[in-house]
């Protein structure tokens, strides 16, 4: 028991300095406390929307275009369908999609650039050359044309922008791997015959990844207006998905007449960017030692 408290004492020290140096920071603890609720309100979107109905293609003409109200905070749309319902919702269609999006990216990316990097030689030019195909085209661009390619549909949306975006997280994680794989434990690991690939995912990986948790979580904010984009453009989510770029795709239309249906779905992606945003930098603060403020 002793043993296991003295194990556990520098990863608790770990812990209550990191928390300190994200609660000194006003704006990212309040945006921490944001997304923790944005978070649970999407798990529990199902059961805490007052219209479970109105997140498919319910009818209510006779409210049709009603501005907020006590019984619709945030008013109906063409349909009179209840737009704070289909706003909590979309937090869930959101969240799942970018989510998705940037970890199937960092599942391709990671592996590709550890390799490159460790291997060096023909198999890094390979890689790279790849990456840098990939890297030549916008990302959004390069996600319309592969849509476009595979059809419209939010998962084939959300394979699109991975597949846009892994080379990001090959560049970062090879440059960081060709640092690491100099130092004195990978090359201890290597006399005592350890399989290069075995180096890679036991030493390698784990020693480059704080670079790329920075850079993913700061990645979400920018997956989600992207697919709010491909939605908007007609190419991700599909009537009567309640995603928040569909949804101000269908209001614009009655702008500025009903400006509620589009004005909410836009203030729901404007803070959620933000506060993934304000989060990134406090956790490259934490993990980057050269960057903390004293």
């Amino acid at each position: 028991m002793n043993n296991f408290i003295q194990a556990m004492r520098p990863r608790i020290k770990s812990f209550q300095e990191s928390l300190y140096l994200l609660t000194r920071n006003k704006l990212s603890l309040i945006a921490l406390i944001i997304l923790i609720l944005l978070i649970l309100m999407a798990i529990l979107a199902p059961v805490i929307i007052p219209y479970p109905e109105d997140l498919v293609d319910a009818a209510h003409t006779a409210i049709k275009l009603q501005p907020p109200s006590a019984d619709h905070l945030m008013g109906t749309d063409e349909l009179g369908r209840d737009i704070f319902s289909r706003v909590i919702y979309g937090a869930r269609v959101s969240l799942t999609a970018a989510l998705a999006a940037v970890g199937l990216a960092l599942i391709i990316g990671i592996p590709l650039g550890a390799v490159a990097g460790s291997f060096g030689g023909w198999v890094d030019n390979v890689i790279m050359r790849i990456t840098d195909v990939f890297l030549s085209f916008p990302p959004l661009l390069l996600a319309i044309a592969m849509v476009a390619v595979l059809g419209s549909s939010l998962n084939n949306a959300i394979l699109a922008i991975s597949l846009s975006w892994w080379p990001w997280y090959t560049r970062l994680i090879r440059g960081q791997a060709i640092s690491v794989k100099e130092r004195k434990f990978v090359q201890a690991a290597e006399t005592i015959g350890s399989g290069r690939m075995k180096i890679i995912f036991k030493h390698i990986i784990p020693n480059c990844i704080s670079p790329v948790i920075v850079q993913a979580s700061m990645d979400i904010g920018g997956v989600i207006l992207t697919v709010a984009s491909l939605s908007f453009l007609g190419l991700g989510a599909q009537l009567p998905t309640p995603e928040w770029g569909l949804m101000i795709s269908m209001g614009r239309r009655f702008f500025p007449d009903s400006w509620w249906y589009c004005i909410f779905p836009g203030v729901a992606i404007f803070i959620t960017v933000l506060c993934f945003n304000l989060l990134g930098d406090a956790i490259r603060e934490i993990l980057d030692p050269k960057t903390r403020k004293n």
